[in-house]
């Protein structure tokens, strides 16, 4: 599996915009999305993507590029933590000190607003998409059009185990979120081996690679 972040958006560049959902890719943002969908070195199963605007225009260029490729919504959207205090017409500088706010109370069940995201429920939600893909027949390439904190919310899921975070947990979220950076339109690739092991993250993506005669994933071992 793939998990693609959206190219950069009105506010990834820092202009205001009217909620979570709506901000449209820039120039560069479109550029982005065109190089990501020449990026594939064959059509993948499925292509999925986010209901934002950001994400589906991204996931747009590899749909106009395979035509035939079955192509769905699922809830990978954005953590929209904020709830109301996102828009309207507001950038992500002014909205910085609300998010602040938000992480530093550290509580996650809290609703910001009455109609954010609490993180109990991110969590829930990135979990819930880990166990769709589990149950997808595909054998091959399935594209994931996203987010960058929901990404980080499924990686950091699979490394940790959290499947309900406690106010700890929360914090060392935070922490991961500082540590981990997710450019946009970069590719965080997941895969499903044979055995006890559930997903496992590649370090770094080798798709470019193609198929090496001779090569396998080979697992670190620690003696």
């Amino acid at each position: 599996m793939w998990l693609v972040r959206h190219g950069q958006s009105e506010s990834n560049a820092g202009l205001p915009t009217d909620g979570p959902g709506t901000a449209p890719l820039t120039a560069l943002g479109r550029e982005q999305a065109e190089r990501t969908a020449a990026a594939f070195t064959a059509p993948p199963d499925l292509v999925v993507s986010s209901p934002f605007v950001r994400a589906r225009q991204t996931a747009g260029a590899t749909v106009a590029r395979f035509p035939g490729v079955p192509y769905e919504e699922w809830p990978v959207e954005e953590f929209t933590y904020l709830g109301g205090l996102h828009g309207p017409q507001t950038t992500k500088d002014q909205r910085r000190p609300f998010a602040d706010a938000y992480w530093e109370r550290a509580d996650p069940a809290y609703v910001n607003g009455g109609d954010g995201e609490s993180f109990r429920m991110l969590i829930t939600r990135a979990c819930a998409f880990l166990d769709r893909l589990a149950d997808r027949p595909e054998e091959g390439l399935i594209a994931v059009f996203t987010h960058g904190l929901f990404m980080k919310a499924v990686t950091w899921s699979l490394f940790t185990g959290t499947t309900e975070p406690d106010a700890e947990a929360m914090r060392g979220f935070r922490r991961f979120n500082g540590a981990c950076d997710v450019p946009n339109c970069v590719i965080t690739e997941l895969w499903r081996p044979s055995g006890p092991y559930g997903f496992r993250v590649v370090g770094g993506g080798t798709a470019h690679l193609g198929e090496l005669s001779g090569t396998e994933v080979s697992p670190v071992v620690l003696d």
